[in-house]
């Protein structure tokens, strides 16, 4: 699947090893041909296990059979040779030759190494970060960003047509309590204090918009104690109930101003998402409206759909869905019995409006207290008639902050957390990037803020940054012109560590298939740090400007290749390449 500047070597040695087993018999059984990197590097570059999995079908010894397996393998212009190992393991030595002259195309290929047609130019739909414009967004939802970010950077490497999209909850209960907290910190503001609820948004950024709209509006919007509390439930009896009322008041109070401080505090906060991602080099294609679905009755349509196919049935006036039907543990409510339709109503919309956009694939990033969301989500879209299949969750656990080894709590409602904007003040929008993709998203994930500033071999990303910087001080040694390099004989490139490096290198474009494939950056950034471990192993091990002039040219090119491939893998995961540290 990889470009013409590398051929697919796991590909090519599954179809060899499958003829193989073709030429040893009419009827061959069936098989999976695997190939995988053997931990050993004397074990050879690739390691098939092809022979232990047929030794029971053909009954046979795997040794017996991985001999007869390399006696018929066919001729290959990158195999040097092949070997039985251990029980009947076949160990895969590719050609020094081929190895040498990876440096080559890695030169001519620059920032396209890497590349595949892997995707076939799917169109796939990464959305991600999703976060309620309520408030700042915090260090949870720059996991969910970075990891989003590098998956669509990764698919796109990879051969897909990626569409980056955020959908903006801008409808619903959560938007009226940011209205109305801030509307109930303007009262403060005007000297007609209100018991601020403590379920209501507490944050210092509510102020600062009831600051804004008071320095703008004077006391326009301005209403008695009395009339904002009047039929609301006591807080202490109901603190939910009592927020509900004081929201019912705002808007009967307001009426049309209502709509005004609703848009207010929405733009604000969405206007600050938007800054803070751009900076942290997150874009996306499409910003989407939750709050559209119901201007252009696309729920309402979708709902329709579903009671046409027979989805849907009524009890105590709600609608339900019957998402028990297709793997989800009960039914669920779409449209409840005052006519509003439910969170669930409009989600099943929005994805059903994804696919009429034509997309192929849809992967959606998620927070993982979202599992349990998943089967309904998906059993909707199977009643609509899209295959399930096409829909991917992936989900991202929360990320929990340790400063001088304590764990720093956070709660967004109470104002109480360490916002996205402030992580990167502390620790740089490269180690955020890099940390945040370090774990497989589903994993449990403790950011070391101490670690992360740190300028040591322990912080992962200052080791692969150093790598690539150290390449550019030697080229700064030289004083020669790197434009040369490609053209340069790699031959002379015969060391253990050279060739281990030359093989690492060859690796990149498997690298990052597999990580679109499992759609796991997170393997990108492990890819890096291996090398970079190899490189600095290297040049404390070799002098690179020799006398020799072969010699040294054919050096400068192998850490020439090192470093233009840290930069393309730096590049996938949103972080720099830096030229001086």
């Amino acid at each position: 699947m990889t470009t013409s500047t590398t051929p697919d070597l796991r590909a090519h040695f599954s179809r060899l090893l499958s003829q193989a087993l073709r030429e040893m018999m009419a009827q061959p059984p069936e098989a999976i041909v695997v190939l995988e990197k053997p931990k050993q590097a004397h074990h050879g570059d690739y390691a098939c296990s092809l022979a232990l999995q047929l030794a029971k079908q053909l009954r046979a010894a795997p040794r017996d059979i991985a001999a007869r397996l390399i006696a018929a393998l066919p001729p290959s212009p990158y195999l040097e040779r092949a070997e039985i190992a251990g029980a009947g393991f076949i160990n895969l030595f590719l050609k020094r030759s081929f190895k040498q002259q990876i440096v080559t195309h890695i030169l001519r290929a620059g920032t396209d190494y890497g590349s595949s047609t892997l995707g076939q130019n799917k169109r796939v739909q990464v959305e991600f970060v999703s976060a309620n414009p309520t408030g700042p967004l915090h260090v949870g939802h720059g996991r969910g960003a970075a990891f989003g970010a590098s998956l669509a950077n990764v698919l796109e490497r990879a051969g897909f047509a990626v569409a980056r999209e955020y959908y903006v909850n801008d409808a619903g209960r959560q938007m009226d309590i940011l209205a109305s907290s801030t509307w109930l910190r303007y009262l403060e503001i005007a000297g007609e204090g209100v018991p601020f609820p403590p379920n209501a948004y507490q944050g210092a950024y509510v102020i600062a918009m009831a600051r804004q709209i008071f320095a703008a509006h004077d006391r326009r919007y301005v209403r008695t104690a009395a009339q904002v509390l009047a039929g609301v439930p006591d807080v202490a009896n109901d603190a939910e109930a009592h927020l509900d009322g004081l929201i019912a008041n705002a808007k009967a109070l307001l009426a049309g101003d209502y709509d005004y401080i609703h848009r207010f505090a929405l733009n604000e906060q969405l206007a600050d998402c938007r800054s803070d991602l751009t900076e942290f080099g997150v874009a996306f294609d499409h910003w989407f409206s939750e709050a559209s679905l119901y201007d252009s009755d696309l729920v309402e349509r979708a709902v329709k759909k579903l009671e046409q196919g027979g989805h849907i049935y009524v009890q105590d006036g709600a609608k339900w869905f019957r998402s028990s039907r297709f793997g989800d543990e009960k039914d669920r409510v779409v449209q409840r019995e005052n006519g509003q339709y439910t969170y669930f109503a409009s989600d099943i919309a929005y994805h059903l409006n994804k696919f009429e956009r034509g997309f192929d694939v849809v992967i959606d990033v998620w927070g993982a207290d979202h599992h349990g969301y998943i089967a309904r989500v998906k059993g909707a879209l199977e009643a609509l008639g899209v295959n399930p299949n096409q829909v991917t969750i992936a989900l991202v656990q929360f990320a929990v902050l340790y400063r001088n080894g304590q764990k720093v709590s956070m709660s967004t409602r109470a104002g109480d957390f360490v916002t996205l904007r402030e992580l990167r003040k502390e620790v740089g929008n490269d180690a955020a990037r890099f940390f945040y993709v370090l774990r497989k998203s589903d994993q449990h994930l403790d950011f070391d803020l101490d670690l992360a500033k740190s300028q040591s071999n322990e912080n992962p990303v200052y080791y692969v940054q150093y790598a690539h910087a150290r390449v550019c001080s030697v080229h700064e040694q030289w004083g020669g012109d790197v434009g040369e390099l490609p053209g340069v004989d790699p031959s002379p490139l015969e060391s253990a560590q050279e060739l281990a490096l030359l093989q690492r290198l060859i690796e990149f474009p498997e690298a990052v298939e597999d990580a679109a494939r499992e759609l796991a950056p997170h393997l990108i950034a492990f890819y890096l740090r291996e090398l970079a471990g190899q490189f600095h192993s290297y040049y404390n091990a070799t002098r690179i400007l020799v006398e020799e002039e072969p010699v040294k040219r054919a050096r400068l090119a192998l850490i020439s290749a090192v470093r233009q491939v840290l930069r393309n893998g730096l590049a996938l995961l949103g972080v720099s390449a830096p030229e001086r540290m």
